[in-house]
Parts: C-alpha cells; sequence; structure tokens
C-alpha cells in the first residue's frame, strides 16, 4: 500500500535524526514505499474551500548534517493526501489550535494523526483529568489564594503552565519556600491561562517513565531520569533515558486510558508515570520511540504505520 503522506511540523533541517520521533515516523514510512512530503504550520492555509500547504518533497537518510533533501516549495491540496501527520511541538497556544481546526475539514478525505479534533480537545494536563484515580492530587486554578489553599494541603508542590511543554517553567515549592506569590505574578503576567500545582512526588529522583501507547495498546516504556541538582526529568532539560519494563501498575493505567485513546484516534501516545501515578496524557507530538527502539528493540515506528494501514484499508 504506497501512500502520500505529508508531516505538519517544526523544521525537519534542524531536528536531531538520533532523536526525534518524527524523523523515525517518517523514515519508515518511506521505507515502507510511501511518497513524503513536508511543511511547517504558518505553511497551512485555507483558500476558498480547498485546505492547501506550501510543502515540500521530501527524502530522508539517517546521516548526520546530511540527513533530508527538500524539493522546491509548491501549494498542494491536501485532500490528496492519505495521510497527514500533526507532529509541531507545543506550545498549545491559538495558532496550534487554530491549525486542528483548519486539518479537521479533512474528516472524511484525508486521515490526520493523531486526530486533529480531539487533540484539540484532550491537551495533556487536561485529558488526564478525567482519570482522577490514577493521577496525583492535583489543582486547576487561577486564583492565587487558591492556590494556596492546595498547598497548604499539602506541603511540596510543583507548579507548572497548564499548557506548557518540555519542562519549561515548572517549579518545586518546598514547604519553606517563599516564592508562590512570585511565580504567580510571573505566570499571570504573561497570559491569562490558569495553573496546574500538584503535590510533589519523591518517587521522581527514580525517574519518570514515559509509556508509549499505539492505538491505545502500550507497546513499552523508557525511563527518564533528572539530572544531579534538578527536579524535571525532560530530555530537553537534561534528563538521562533508561531502559525500564512496564510494571503491573503501568499495564492497569493504559488499560483504563487506551480504549479512549483508540477511540478518539489517537495512535501515538506518551504518558508519563511517576511511581504509581499518571502525571500526563501527551498527544500533541510525543517523543520517545527512538530512545525505545535502541533499549528493546522495540519498532514502535512500524507498529504506528500497520495501525494506520489498517484503518485505511
Amino acid at each position: 500500500m504506497a501512500l502520500n503522506v505529508a508531516f505538519q511540523m517544526d523544521p525537519m533541517e534542524s531536528v536531531d535524526i538520533n532523536g526525534d520521533s518524527s524523523f523515525r515516523i517518517a523514515l519508515e514510512a518511506q521505507e515502507r514505499g510511501h511518497a513524503l512530503w513536508y511543511y511547517t504550520p504558518d505553511m497551512l492555509a485555507f483558500d476558498e474551500g480547498r485546505l492547501v500547504a506550501k510543502a515540500q518533497t521530501m527524502v530522508l537518510r539517517r546521516e548526520v548534517g546530511n540527513h533530508v533533501d527538500l524539493g522546491p516549495l509548491e501549494t498542494i491540496d491536501l485532500s490528496t493526501m492519505d495521510v497527514i501527520w500533526l507532529r509541531q511541538d507545543p506550545p498549545f497556544d491559538m495558532g496550534y489550535i487554530t491549525t486542528t481546526h483548519l486539518l479537521d475539514l479533512l474528516k472524511g478525505e484525508t486521515l490526520v494523526v493523531n486526530d486533529p479534533f480531539w487533540v484539540r480537545n484532550y491537551p495533556e494536563k487536561l485529558l488526564m483529568l478525567q482519570f482522577p484515580d490514577l493521577i496525583p492530587p492535583t489543582m486547576i486554578a487561577r486564583d492565587l489564594e487558591t492556590l494556596k489553599t492546595f498547598r497548604e494541603r499539602h506541603g511540596d508542590v510543583i507548579v507548572k503552565p497548564l499548557y506548557g511543554n518540555g519542562g519549561a517553567g515548572v517549579f518545586r515549592l518546598t514547604p519553606d519556600d517563599r516564592n508562590l506569590n512570585s511565580l504567580h505574578e510571573l505566570f499571570t503576567g504573561i497570559n491569562r491561562e490558569p495553573l496546574i500545582i500538584q503535590k510533589f512526588l519523591p518517587d521522581v529522583s527514580n525517574g519518570d517513565k514515559r509509556v508509549i501507547l499505539i492505538d491505545g495498546e502500550p507497546v513499552g516504556a523508557i525511563n527518564r531520569v533528572p539530572a544531579a541538582g534538578e527536579t524535571r526529568s525532560n530530555m530537553h532539560v537534561g534528563g538521562r533515558p533508561e531502559k525500564v519494563g512496564l510494571t503491573d501498575r503501568d499495564l492497569e493505567i493504559c488499560a483504563a486510558i487506551g480504549p479512549l485513546l483508540h477511540e478518539k484516534g489517537q495512535i501515538f501516545v506518551g504518558i508519563d508515570v511517576i511511581g504509581d501515578y499518571l502525571t500526563e496524557i501527551n498527544v500533541t507530538s510525543p517523543t520517545g520511540i527512538q530512545e525505545l527502539e535502541r533499549f528493546d528493540g522495540t519498532n514502535a515506528a512500524a507498529l504506528m504505520w500497520e495501525a494506520i494501514e489498517g484503518r485505511l484499508s
């Protein structure tokens, strides 16, 4: 089954070919005989009833510094694509949300992965609220006094922006830390969004596990261990990936959320688990499949394409 596949993503020229999940997914598609196109989100347009993009053909190779050949820019009708991958990184702002509205116009013509309607409605730190028994004590609020009551209950807490990513803006406040007022002032001065505050989980010192689910089924995990002196375990900020297996609790969490992910067309999802708790369900641009392949030999990209090809057939 030869498919026409377009990737809506951040610049392909600058990706880390040994870590970037979009590169691995696209390379697998190429190896399966699919034709590749590429465009950045700013090149997407609705033009008198057609959804189009200024895109380039793309040929990939696993060669550092010489990993992509791009054709000339040309305007393509996205309804002629069989598959479009929605893969640009957050922030999950109005620009991101607008692209999901536009891509949603292709429903019934082109398979968009992950399904943009549910990407829009299931941002990372909000979807998990549907599973209160799986997550640590959590509050989402903007009012400072409300946030203070949560901190008084739990003492040691994590405060972060609701729509952030990659560990940016994540702060741990120990019981004697006096910076909540300042952080609240900082965040509320930047945007009109609420904050998310959670009870600090000491198990994070042992790692923050990224579990990969494909079409609702867990296929493996990697552990991300914080650097010395760091609370955050994100690889963007120096977290160290390690080989790790799936525990009974991990499988219990996946069994609870997997059917919903499958039903809503979320083919590639990465959840975060600290100790026994689910802390995020990443549907926008999850990562981790290259590390999983190196540690376990699990070709998650191939499993994704099998799921996609199965849906199309």
